[in-house]
């Protein structure tokens, strides 16, 4: 029986990045918490999917202006979080597919890393229109922002699905012997 060879050492660049969007998440659940309120339960991630200025200028009216304070710094340092996590997944999708010469293992692997690239670009999209959205909230810029958050989660979603799938394929096909 053939065993499949171990993928290589995790790249220092993989390991740096998944440290730093660990580190960056944390951060962000810290402040989310301080933007939790009856009006926003989830904190920021209601926010993230008001789609309508009247539910996203309530959840502004109930932070007062510490919490708009603490919510633009959210959006913010989410910026950042974007684009090492974005780096970390297309990282994580090169080391996977280290193992895997096939074509159709490539094609996956070029879908997935463009599902994580446009999820990135989409939660950068997102950011931005928040951040107009936060002094006073208008109904085409809430519901842009709700749409930008529901194609970064499917675009991660996916891409995680394409992931999965990319690690179960098999690498050599199965031999009678």
């Amino acid at each position: 029986m053939m065993r499949e060879p171990a993928l290589p050492a995790v790249p220092r660049g993989l390991k740096v990045s998944a440290l730093i969007s660990l580190a960056l998440l944390c951060g962000l659940l810290a402040i989310n918490q301080l933007l939790v309120s009856p009006d926003a339960p989830k904190g920021i991630f209601s926010f993230q999917l008001a789609a309508t200025a009247e539910r996203a200028g309530v959840m502004i009216a109930s932070w007062g202006d510490q919490g708009l304070f603490w919510a633009q710094v959210s959006l913010w340092l989410d910026y950042a979080l974007v684009v090492v996590y974005t780096v970390c997944l297309v990282l994580l999708t090169n080391y996977l597919l280290l193992d895997r010469p096939g074509i159709r293992e490539r094609k996956i692997g070029h879908w997935v890393r463009a599902l994580f690239i446009g999820a990135g670009l989409s939660d950068m999209a997102e950011n931005t229109l928040l951040l107009n959205n936060l002094p006073t909230a208008s109904d085409s810029v809430s519901l842009a922002a709700t749409i930008c958050a529901l194609v970064k989660f499917t675009g991660l979603v996916l891409g995680a699905a394409g992931l999965i799938i990319l690690r179960a394929a098999r690498r050599h096909p199965l031999h009678h012997e």
